[in-house]
């Protein structure tokens, strides 16, 4: 079984909707999001050639843990447009959020920040969490302004840390304190 969330766990914002990833979510637009150099451009998934069984096997990872996997998805049609990801470490009081919009149809529409905002405020909202993270490449400017634009701030860089097109780029950090609020 690959959902790694209580099945009650949903999430809507204002166009979207978040739900834990079903093993049907395991399908062939979504591997194929995982190989599109387009979409994985930034991301060290790119190095990866992407499967069913590799995908399954990332998955079950989740299980049993306090990480969570969800399906992102227009409230309009529930078509499928991407993930996120929270990892959670509950001593800490801490998720670092990742997201993943697959469907490049949908790109510069809102939804990714839609998405985010979604997550990122339910997190904070959470008992015991003092604080959500996410990092990006400083050359991945949508990630950038995503991370911005729902209120976190930049915490740090690892200079030249990563090659984007045998390019050296900074790993920027961003975190948002949960007593901060998020920026309109």
């Amino acid at each position: 079984m690959i959902c790694v969330a209580a099945p009650e766990l949903e999430l809507l914002g204002k166009a979207v909707w978040l739900r834990p990833f079903e093993p049907g979510d395991l399908n062939d637009v979504y591997v194929d999001w995982l190989n599109d150099p387009q979409v994985m451009r930034f991301s060290n998934q790119r190095f990866i050639r992407h499967t069913r069984e590799s995908c399954t096997r990332h998955l079950a990872g989740f299980k049993g843990s306090p990480n969570l996997v969800f399906s992102l998805r227009l409230q309009s049609d529930d078509r499928a447009i991407g993930t996120m990801t929270a990892y959670r470490s509950i001593h800490h009081g801490t998720a670092d959020v990742a997201i993943l919009v697959g469907d490049t149809s949908v790109w510069g529409q809102g939804h990714g920040q839609d998405a985010w905002n979604t997550l990122t405020d339910w997190l904070a909202e959470r008992p015991g969490m003092r604080k959500v993270t996410a990092g990006t490449l400083a050359c991945n400017q949508g990630m950038r302004r995503l991370a911005e634009r729902s209120g976190m701030q930049l915490e740090g860089a690892r200079r030249a840390q990563e090659l984007v097109d045998g390019r050296p780029w900074d790993m920027l950090y961003y975190a948002r304190f949960t007593g901060e609020g998020r920026r309109a």
